[in-house]
């Protein structure tokens, strides 16, 4: 037990992001008591595991749990500013939110059964995920309409999504298996839906496509090329703006917008990839939005409206609360809320 407590003290400390000598000052010991709590030299008496609980932000019972998670490797959409420490708080987070996704899936017996069905589809340049894509879209039946919710719509195929809300705005997303087999992807909750959706689709390429051996830098174009296709494809491209254009409206773009749920500069973007734009009137839009703050902000404002919220895990909580699977004392440990709350809420 004194080594799960001491790696759950590490993990705890990694996800809030602050020092030993934090932690001590904040309990009242010396920073090499923390370090012997953490190395399982020293068990923390109960007072000090409260206080723990307490400056840390996790439950007690949080450091009586083993961590079972295994990540797989990652890939992180964030800017060079983010620094290891950030990553390590995020890992912990994401970890802390699958264990419990995880545990609720195996109270309820849900078996998860991913299937990557393009898998074995063949790249070899851009030009091929147009037809990947196409793949996809056929074999999840979606056809070419837009997806009013992804979120949704990868929870549908077993792809656990998870949103961050207390994190840096300088993380995007990432990606990755969980004990080999289960694909979670991981989004900055405080983003717009449109940023949300694109960053999505843009994770999904990392987990389904099978890359070429490439560099960092080509590999996020694919994924960018899948994200971009998947919200809007060619054929709609086509359909919505024609073969040709020289000029096109600012309120042409906000209903494409609105209708696909695609930002306005992603647009832009597929009108050039489709030969519809030239790249020098891309360069022209840019420095026109640019030069203009109030067009700028125009053009960056939200319009889709269907939210992108991840709703799955509440509800198996609740659907577990409800069939008396778990308590409530459980449930709020879960969702980290009040009992009184998860009353109101419940059916009696």
């Amino acid at each position: 037990m004194k080594d799960i407590i001491a790696q759950r003290i590490k993990n705890a400390r990694d996800l809030r992001g602050v020092s030993q000598q934090e932690i001590a000052d904040f309990i009242g010991v010396s920073k090499q008591m923390i370090s012997k709590y953490e190395k399982g030299d020293s068990i923390p008496n109960s007072t000090n595991l409260l206080k723990l609980s307490k400056y840390l932000n996790v439950k007690i019972d949080y450091f009586f749990k083993p961590s079972k998670i295994e990540l797989g490797t990652i890939n992180f959409r964030k800017t060079s500013s983010f620094s290891i420490k950030k990553i390590e708080s995020l890992k912990q987070q994401t970890k802390l939110n699958l264990e419990n996704y995880l545990e609720i899936e195996n109270l309820l017996q849900i078996n998860s059964d991913f299937q990557n069905s393009i898998k074995n589809e063949t790249i070899k340049s851009l030009d091929d995920v147009e037809r990947i894509v196409l793949k996809l879209r056929s074999d999840w039946e979606i056809g070419l309409d837009p997806v009013h919710n992804i979120i949704q719509l990868l929870e549908d195929f077993e792809i656990k999504v998870i949103e961050l809300l207390d994190v840096d705005e300088t993380f995007d997303g990432l990606a990755t298996f969980v004990d080999k087999k289960f694909p979670v992807i991981v989004i900055n909750g405080k983003f717009s839906v449109e940023r949300k959706r694109f960053t999505l689709l843009h994770e999904l390429g990392h987990l389904l496509l099978n890359l070429p051996e490439c560099s960092l830098k080509e590999e996020e174009k694919f994924c960018n090329k899948f994200a971009s296709e998947f919200l809007f494809p060619k054929k709609m491209v086509l359909r919505e703006f024609g073969l040709v254009r020289d000029k096109i409206s600012l309120t042409e773009l906000i209903e494409v917008q609105k209708k696909y749920g695609i930002g306005i500069p992603e647009i832009i973007h597929r009108l050039v990839d489709s030969n519809i734009f030239s790249a020098n009137r891309q360069v022209e839009f840019y420095k026109k939005i640019n030069c203009n703050p109030s067009l700028k902000r125009e053009v960056n404002l939200e319009r889709f409206q269907t939210p992108e919220k991840s709703s799955r895990f509440e509800q198996l909580v609740y659907r577990a609360l409800s069939q008396e699977i778990i308590s409530f004392s459980k449930a709020s440990s879960l969702l980290n809320q009040s009992i009184n709350l998860l009353k109101e809420s419940s059916l009696i």
